[in-house]
């Protein structure tokens, strides 16, 4: 069975993606919550025991690990059905989108940064935050359209969709304005079981890093704190 490390689900955007993946196709695993610890670096050298990286997530199979989350969804996809659609061109319009999550929206990271337990008005929003709502919205449009929904590229649930998973926890976090059809796929993905699961989960952490909340609060005024104190 797959041990999938992972850090704390109201901060770590990054653990969310292979959690839901797994979690959403049925694939057992272990989960092994190990919580951001204060300062960077000390985090580094408590993950650095099961990531070389000193990351998370990081997925153990056996003698086989592997860090990224990219790479996590790959090394499942070469076990097990599901990861990507069937269809070659829906399944290479989910590669490349989930690609482009990876390596881009940076302004999005920056600016909302993932606290799934919070509500808060943005002070501004930038001309790059505009960018890549937009962005996102023409993704997740072409995807609906194109394959037929109600998930990114078809019928099914893939590894696109987890990519965006974080996005969506995001988009309620800080309120951001966006068009019907997307808003109605964020609100089709909260409403997911393992989503669900994730986000209470989330709630009831009660500890708390200064920097991710400094972070947060750098960004706008707090309207709600739905977290367990």
């Amino acid at each position: 069975m797959y041990t999938l490390y992972i850090a704390n689900k109201n901060y770590s955007s990054w653990s969310l993606r292979p959690w839901v993946l797994l979690t959403e196709l049925g694939i057992p695993f272990e989960e092994r919550l190990v919580p951001f610890q204060s300062g960077t670096s000390s985090s580094w050298e408590v993950f650095r025991e099961f990531s070389p990286t000193g990351k998370v997530p990081c997925l153990h199979d056996g003698d086989t690990v592997v860090w990224e989350s990219l790479s996590i969804a790959e090394y499942v996809a070469e076990h097990h059905p599901g990861v990507w659609p069937s269809d070659a061109r829906a399944r290479a319009w989910a590669r490349n989108v989930t690609a482009e999550m990876h390596a881009g929206f940076q302004e999005l990271r920056s600016q909302c940064p993932m606290n799934c337990g919070i509500r808060l008005q943005l002070h501004a929003i930038s001309p790059a935050l505009l960018r890549d709502i937009a962005r996102l919205q023409e993704l997740w449009n072409e995807g609906l359209q194109r394959f037929g929904g109600p998930y990114l590229a078809g019928p099914a649930f893939t590894a696109a969709d987890a990519f965006y998973a974080p996005v969506t926890f995001r988009i309620q976090s800080y309120q951001l304005t966006i068009d019907d059809a997307s808003q109605a796929y964020v609100q089709r993905m909260l409403a997911l079981p393992s989503m669900r699961n994730w986000y209470a989960s989330g709630l009831k952490e009660t500890w708390r890093d200064r920097d991710h909340e400094e972070e947060t609060l750098r960004q706008g005024t707090l309207l709600q704190d739905l977290r367990a104190a």
